[in-house]
């Protein structure tokens, strides 16, 4: 694309930081809406950034700048009180908007859909109240995810993953039930996605995925609210099914709402079938900038996306996976628990990419300090999988901080996708 090609993204991190970083190699001018109060360093790295603090409403800005891409991390511009002004704004945007937004706003309206297209999806349940959850699951005397109904990093509810009813009904009682509450049979962990893009009408499959959501070696502790790790696969050919199964039966709905945008299926294998989870709308926190990586026209392929056209996707030649890692914080993933901001170190210089989270400059400024509970992702990418996943451990094992830790397992479990 041409240097003139402007993109703003919209979030804060690591994620945040990946993007315009990959944008910007390929000859954008870049910069960053920060949209919450963490997380600022890595973004400012990249190029000018702008924070919700100081910027409530991002429009006027947006209509100044005239942006020709905006990829925002997560689906909470929706919610916003300029949500329809930055509509309006005509800049093309890479989210599914109105009625196809419903597809990872709503859960049970993605359950909806899939029973129209005869997908597997598992038994599940939109209830009211708590007391309605716990009569659930006493008549049904199965174990069931618990889940926020409405996507949004504000909700109520966070997944917690059960493994027996008795779980269930242990939780159900600490339920914030405002928003009411949506229960997912459990199916076991045998956990894949894939990431494609939809436009004109069309699917492009991108990478199978699989991401590790528990928090310690061995798929041990809680699910964490961001994985500790991930695993991409070039995968344009379906490998593993996700697309024909899951995918392409919501072709015609894609077209009635002229869905355009990134969308993910999260997914279980169960009986021989793949079931799905839940669908997403964006391109992936852990995967996203590894996509763009693995990419050799990133730029393009994005940009014609947002605007509903054709799509072309052209690939790297060399590598065909990524593993990215989280170095996570004092006290992670229970967040209740804070730190000091104590030094971070980097030993020499990163070999892949080293995205920063929740660190800021010391005050005496001869270097950065942890400030939150995620410090930084390493992604890296290569022709194998082995290569990928012993190229990112190189690079994590660099960065020290007190109190901090990375999973170490990753590769050794839940992959090739469909397994435990």
């Amino acid at each position: 694309m041409a240097s003139e090609t402007s993109v703003l993204v919209l979030g804060v991190g690591a994620f945040t930081q990946g993007c315009l970083r990959i944008f910007r190699e390929h000859g954008a001018r870049v910069s960053g809406y920060l949209t919450r109060d963490y997380a600022h360093w890595g973004p400012s790295q990249e190029g000018p950034c702008r924070t919700a603090a100081d910027l409530p409403n991002p429009c006027p800005w947006i209509r100044e700048t005239r942006p020709d891409l905006i990829v925002p991390m997560s689906i909470e511009w929706a919610i916003k009180p300029w949500t329809q002004e930055l509509l309006d704004s005509g800049v093309p945007l890479l989210c599914p908007t109105g009625e196809a937004l419903r597809l990872e706003r709503e859960r049970d309206f993605a359950r909806y859909l899939c029973q129209q297209a005869n997908i597997p999806f598992p038994k599940a349940v939109l209830v009211p109240t708590r007391q309605a959850a716990i009569d659930f699951v006493r008549r049904e005397a199965r174990p069931f995810v618990i889940k926020n109904p409405l996507c949004s990093p504000t909700s109520p509810i966070h997944t917690i993953v059960c493994e027996s009813a008795a779980e269930t009904l242990a939780w159900i009682p600490r339920l914030d039930d405002a928003e009411g509450i949506f229960l997912q049979e459990y199916l076991g962990r045998r956990e894949a996605g894939h990431i494609a893009l939809v436009s004109h009408g069309e699917i492009s499959p991108l990478v199978t995925n699989q991401e590790y959501k528990r928090a310690f070696d061995g798929n041990l502790g809680i699910v964490a609210g961001a994985p500790l790790g991930g695993l991409v696969q070039r995968d344009e050919q379906d490998q593993y099914g996700l697309v024909k199964e899951l995918l392409s039966p919501l072709i015609p709905w894609f077209r009635e709402v002229k869905f355009h945008g990134p969308v993910q299926v999260t997914a279980i294998h169960h009986e021989g079938r793949w079931h799905v989870l839940e669908y997403n709308v964006r391109l992936g926190v852990t995967s996203g900038p590894m996509i763009l990586r693995l990419l050799s026209n990133p730029l393009e392929t994005l940009r014609r996306c947002a605007r509903n056209e054709p799509l072309q996707p052209e690939w790297q030649n060399l590598n065909r996976f990524g593993c990215n890692l989280t170095l996570a914080g004092y006290g992670y993933p229970f967040v209740q628990l804070t730190g000091p901001k104590v030094p971070v170190q980097v030993d020499g210089s990163p070999t892949c990419d080293v995205l920063w989270g929740e660190v800021a400059p010391s005050a005496d400024g001869t270097g950065i300090e942890a400030t939150g509970h995620r410090i930084c992702d390493v992604a890296a990418l290569a022709p194998t999988l082995p290569q990928a996943i012993a190229l990112s451990y190189a690079n994590i094992r660099r960065i020290h901080s007190l109190g901090s830790y990375f999973r170490t397992d990753v590769g050794e479990s839940l992959w090739p996708p469909g397994s435990e």
